[in-house]
């Protein structure tokens, strides 16, 4: 380790590069591998859907692992939030486009990862920054002909052309977000503007629009982010409640078509500014922003039925779909025979997959509360909401204002072995 001052400490052997720059890409919580299936035409070593080391999860339930590191830990922004902020006296280290691309093909052939995750801090300008990045993505394609899962994050205000190509060589783009609200970037990372994060957004909505529809028409065109694009929140930098950072999702949903919004608590980091909470705001708050994300993107809630101006956060002892029902408990019970679909998608304990197998089911004989219990629901939270000719919920129970107390004392029980 050569020595520049405590404010550049510089990284320059290859396993002192590799630590520093793991470690910083983990606060990036955006690099599931989700979406991309097939194995790139023409492929000699990599491949999107083998075994490998758990670091990521697919939607099927897969385990893969990604190389997952920051090209550099260098920035020239000053976001408070960031640990690698051109402030922050951190040890400081870059890879060149080579060694990355060999730590890629080494970390492959040992079998340690199915793919790269690759973002970096913004050295010189965007479009210097997205050229690096854009570099590693193609030298694998063309010189090494990897066909391993690529992630690649874009650069706000990088030029047209490099996300273009980096479209071409990823499976999947993502550009973050950062903070839910323009006042919270204001407030943190004031040389970051929404406007140009969203056009860095669209940009690639277009790209992915325009080869779907070629696609369709008949005609052959490159890949372009097949996996699509995604993005991150850091969730409890600010004061900003839940209802604002689930509208800022559903928003990039509707309008920016992005395949996730990923939700990352903040963690504190030394010589913070004082502007920043002192602690991790609790754990479980993340949790259940993605539940009720799945709800709005799945179940078919809207976002005004989870969160309101008059009760902007979610609350943290039950989750969102737990919430909603007792709030609204003369919509149950609901007889599992008889309701729709979208009827069934409230029932809290019952996913989408269960009330699928739920609706083939009762097409062959009316479903009672054995058949359920064999499609492994959890029956000790479903009964209170549901009906079949030989189960009928007491109406005390459901009434009950300790129903609450008792559903979360049963979801956050520790499981033994066997059950």
């Amino acid at each position: 380790m050569v020595s520049f001052g405590p404010e550049n400490r510089l990284a320059v052997n290859v396993q002192d590069k590799l630590a520093i720059l793991a470690d910083a890409a983990k606060y990036d919580a955006s690099c599931a591998s989700s979406g991309s299936k097939t194995t790139r035409a023409g492929a000699r070593i990599g491949s999107t859907e083998g075994m490998g080391i758990c670091h990521s999860y697919t939607p099927d339930g897969r385990c893969v692992s990604l190389l997952k590191i920051l090209l550099t830990n260098y920035c020239i922004y000053d976001c408070q939030y960031c640990v690698n902020r051109i402030t922050s006296d951190v040890p400081r280290a870059r890879f060149a486009v080579e060694e990355v691309v060999r730590l890629t093909l080494e970390f492959y052939r040992r079998n340690y990862i199915e793919g790269l995750f690759l973002s970096s801090g913004i050295i010189q300008n965007p479009d210097y920054t997205m050229e690096q990045l854009v570099a590693v993505a193609r030298t694998l394609r063309e010189a090494h002909w990897f066909g391993g899962y690529i992630h690649l994050k874009a650069i706000p205000r990088a030029a047209e052309e490099l996300i273009a190509e980096a479209g071409r060589w990823a499976d999947r783009i993502s550009v973050n977000i950062e903070l839910p609200t323009e006042h919270d970037l204001v407030q943190l990372a004031p040389e970051k503007k929404r406007t140009e994060i969203e056009q860095s957004m669209m940009e690639i909505k277009t790209r992915i629009d325009a080869r779907r529809e070629d696609q369709q028409a008949g005609f052959q065109t490159p890949p372009f982010a097949p996996a699509g694009q995604s993005t991150q929140m850091i969730v409890g930098a600010t004061s900003t409640p839940d209802v604002d950072i689930l509208a800022t999702a559903h928003h990039l949903y509707e309008k920016r078509n992005l395949r996730r919004v990923y939700y990352s608590a903040y963690s504190p980091i030394p010589h913070a500014d004082a502007r920043l909470p002192p602690q991790t705001p609790p754990l479980v708050r993340e949790h259940r922003l993605y539940q009720a994300d799945w709800l709005l993107r799945f179940y078919g809630f809207e976002l005004q039925e989870l969160v309101t101006p008059g009760k902007p956060n979610l609350d943290l002892d039950v989750d969102p779909k737990l919430a909603w029902a007792l709030e609204h408990r003369e919509q149950f019970p609901v007889d599992v025979n008889t309701a729709d679909r979208e009827t069934l998608l409230r029932i809290p304990g019952l996913g989408v997959k269960t009330v699928d197998r739920i609706l083939r089911s009762r097409r062959r004989h009316r479903l009672r509360a054995v058949d359920l219990r064999k499609l492994r629901i959890p029956w000790s939270r479903v009964q209170h909401f549901v009906t079949t000719p030989d189960h009928k919920p007491r109406p005390k129970m459901l009434e009950s204002p300790h129903l609450a107390r008792q559903l979360h004392s049963q979801s956050t029980r520790q499981l033994t072995l066997f059950q």
